[in-house]
């Protein structure tokens, strides 16, 4: 497997894990712990689109 392909399987698993995780979020009945879910699945949204505009050959991150 090549490193693109490595970085950008490692973005898709962060991008469905980001997911999983406002699924789980949707299912919290604590208002704090929904919160803490959500804040997570947004950082790792944001880190996965960065991690796969690095591998495109994007030298700026994302913001």
């Amino acid at each position: 497997m090549s490193e693109s392909e490595n970085v950008h399987g490692r973005a898709r698993q962060m991008r469905a894990d980001a997911k999983d995780l406002e699924e789980a979020a949707e299912r919290a009945t604590d208002p704090a712990e929904r919160r803490r879910l959500k804040d997570r699945a947004h950082r790792l949204e944001s880190e996965s689109v960065q991690v796969s505009g690095m591998a495109s050959g994007d030298i700026y991150p994302m913001e």
